[in-house]
């Protein structure tokens, strides 16, 4: 192993507005509903990395009209004020099916939970992206993964993407033994289920005290994803810099926090702040 670390490299597209078709919705445990998204315009549709994200644009609670963005010379202009908008993780893509799955967490009532638990089959929705997203040099032997129900979709298609000659300890924090999936893990790695039993989400230190116990390999290099409450993602931040896993060998992301809509801003000036912290690594 060369002393000097490998670097994550962005990788940015051409943003695309699209208006898909909701073909499906499948619960996958009490509280995660899987959407299947397709249609005419699904057509040209890219998805090749774990963690890539997209922006579905919902309709206005008020009106019911949805307000989608105009796409101008690649890029979007928003109208105002700015349309209620979740983005999530692309779980999986089928260019040959013609299919698009967004795994969307059910916490109460909300805008996202609520299009996920009711949208009509036939019903359609206007997509955004996908957003910039990393490649991972082979040269990581090895990945932690972490992070809550919000990132579960990212890890699993994560593990399941994993270079044969890789390894993982990932680790996934749920309310308890009804919200684990069955997750595809390879060979020589390990998917540890984290219950907060009772505790509400983004309180614990489940994660942080589970990245403390991982032992990091001499042999090659670790690279580090962590995603969920920004709070809980504070410590596992600090406990990656101590070992010397920086911004290029890792993607820390604040999904949601505390307190707040579980969601990314729809603002402009959130936006704008969130395409840059891609660029200069304030969400890694």
């Amino acid at each position: 192993m060369t002393n000097e670390p490998p670097r994550a490299r962005d990788v940015d597209r051409p943003l695309r507005l699209r208006e898909l078709v909701v073909l499906q919705r499948s619960p996958l445990t009490p509280r995660m509903m899987r959407v299947t998204l397709g249609g005419p315009q699904l057509a040209g549709f890219e998805s090749h990395l774990p963690d890539e994200h997209v922006k579905l644009v919902f309709p206005d609670p008020e009106t019911g009209r949805t307000r989608p963005p105009v796409l101008d010379g690649g890029r979007l202009r928003w109208p105002r004020p700015f349309p209620p908008g979740r983005e999530y993780t692309v779980r999986r893509f089928d260019p040959v099916r013609g299919e698009l799955d967004i795994d969307v967490v059910l916490h109460g009532s909300g805008l996202g939970s609520d299009w996920a638990r009711q949208a009509p089959l036939g019903s359609t929705i206007w997509l955004v992206g996908p957003r910039p997203a990393r490649i991972i040099p082979v040269e990581f032997g090895h990945h932690v993964l972490l992070g809550d129900e919000t990132a579960l979709p990212a890890i699993t298609r994560w593990l399941e993407n994993l270079p044969p000659s890789a390894r993982a300890v990932a680790a996934i924090e749920v309310g308890g033994p009804d919200d684990e999936q069955d997750v595809s893990v390879p060979d020589g790695s390990t998917l540890t289920w984290l219950h907060r039993h009772g505790a509400p989400a983004g309180t614990t230190r489940l994660l942080a005290d589970l990245a403390e116990a991982v032992p990091l390999p001499t042999d090659t290099h670790t690279f580090v994803f962590a995603a969920g409450e920004a709070e809980t993602l504070k410590p596992v931040r600090a406990w990656a810099r101590r070992h010397g896993i920086g911004p290029d060998q890792s993607t820390i992301s604040g999904y949601w926090r505390r307190g707040t809509a579980r969601h990314h801003s729809t603002s402009l000036a959130g936006q704008v702040l969130h395409r840059l912290g891609h660029l200069i690594g304030r969400h890694r």
